[in-house]
């Protein structure tokens, strides 16, 4: 199965369930993503979003770096793309994107990054590890 085949339901479930953990549970984690400032829209429309990460290993399934943004209405959230992550305890970038045609313009968003493990057998469930949020400029890429 490859990323593409997995990231999509997996964004799409941590969108869904972005909201369900309280950030105090979160913030005992030695793991930390982080959102750059500004990110880029191409001219066909993709977005990319990136960041940096960094997490420890463990037992469990893979760790994945998934993406969202919003501009305009907070509520409408898309999904970004998502990035396997090595959790080596060493600091990684990652860089995710994905085709937004005419939903998004030049200028201020807010994005969203989230470090999760899935876990599971037959329908992995994800597990939130910690969650980013981020105030970014979206910058038109020529």
């Amino acid at each position: 199965m490859s990323l593409r085949q997995v990231a999509g339901p997996v964004v799409g479930a941590a969108l869904l369930l972005s909201a369900a953990p309280a950030a105090g549970a979160l913030s005992a984690s030695p793991d930390e993503v982080t959102v750059d400032p500004t990110g880029y829209l191409a001219p066909d429309g993709t977005l990319t979003l990136s960041g940096t990460y960094r997490c420890a290993g463990g037992t469990g399934g893979p760790v994945l770096v998934s993406s969202s943004v919003s501009q305009g209405d907070h509520r409408v959230q898309h999904g970004v793309g998502g990035t396997v992550a090595v959790c080596d305890g060493a600091e990684h970038r990652w860089t995710n994107s994905g085709p937004h045609p005419g939903a998004y313009t030049p200028g201020p968003a807010h994005a969203e990054a989230t470090l999760m493990q899935l876990n599971g057998s037959g329908l992995p469930l994800p597990r939130f590890r910690v969650v980013q949020q981020q105030d970014v400029t979206l910058t038109a890429k020529g």
